[in-house]
């Protein structure tokens, strides 16, 4: 019988927000695929807890792959270089940055309060900002390539009534990304974003036990379902393997069809 090829093994990724969800989905994938993989929580600890035990299963026989879990609030500047630090401390190394911790706000343009602003840009922009510049920062010092690939959102491009804040933080995203490909290039570091259109998590689940509403979201979707945090995982797998070495700068859609066919109902 012929072996799978694990295409990161050996490699060391560290996954943001992991604890649940399409985060959860991903820290998996990458262990199937070989590497060992840092589960980063912010305030659920039995649920970093249970993607580390699937993380260990999907390793296999495969020895090398090993994970551990880790406290931190993607928000703080100091907490995100903490992460990358530790992580490093740990496997002696980092050669995978998942940016996917993300939150959202929901309320009216004119309602929405300064904390609420700050809470969503601290998460989905700064945190991640500083994330990357301490993933380069020890990326440059062991002269070593790397790979980031950060969770965006179809609404970096599709507008969110309602939801101002994480539609600017995620556009915002899409070009620091694009920047960034070329001031990294040279390093030998690639930087991309998966952006997942609707995808069953929890975060939808009072959109999935509403019957009309979910039905109208899947007239938008030409494939006619929702996504499965699966489908973004192979995706990050993809770029996070040799085989997307020479991508960069881009944003690749996990969405169904969902933006070029969106139609306000």
């Amino acid at each position: 019988m012929r072996t799978k090829t694990m295409k990161l093994e050996g490699k060391v990724a560290l996954v943001t927000g992991s604890s649940q969800g399409i985060g959860q989905a991903i820290a998996i994938r990458l262990a199937q695929e070989g590497a060992s993989v840092v589960i980063n929580y912010r305030s659920h600890p039995e649920g970093a807890e249970a993607t580390l035990a699937q993380v260990k299963a999907a390793g296999g026989k495969c020895h090398m792959v090993d994970g551990f879990t880790l406290q931190g609030d993607t928000g703080s500047l100091a907490d995100v270089q903490r992460l990358v630090s530790e992580s490093v401390d740990h496997f002696g190394q980092l050669d995978i940055l998942v940016n996917n911790a993300g939150i959202e706000k929901n309320a009216d343009f004119w309602n929405v309060t300064e904390a609420d602003y700050d809470a969503v840009m601290n998460v989905n922009l700064k945190g991640i900002f500083f994330a990357i510049q301490a993933f380069v920062q020890h990326c440059m010092a062991v002269s070593h390539p790397g790979k980031v690939i950060n969770i965006s959102s179809v609404h970096e491009e599709l507008p969110f009534p309602h939801f101002a804040a994480y539609c600017a933080s995620k556009g915002a995203l899409k070009m620091l990304t694009r920047n960034l490909s070329v001031e990294l290039a040279p390093l030998g570091i690639t930087i991309n974003n998966v952006a997942p259109g609707a995808i069953e998590t929890p975060i939808n689940t009072k959109l999935l036990n509403d019957p009309t509403k979910l039905n109208a979201l899947l007239q938008n979707i030409p494939l006619k379902r929702l996504g499965q945090p699966a489908d973004v995982a192979a995706m990050v797998a993809f770029l996070a393997s040799a085989d997307a070495d020479y991508v960069t700068g881009t944003t690749l859609f996990v969405d169904g069809g969902l933006l070029w066919n969106y139609q306000e109902q």
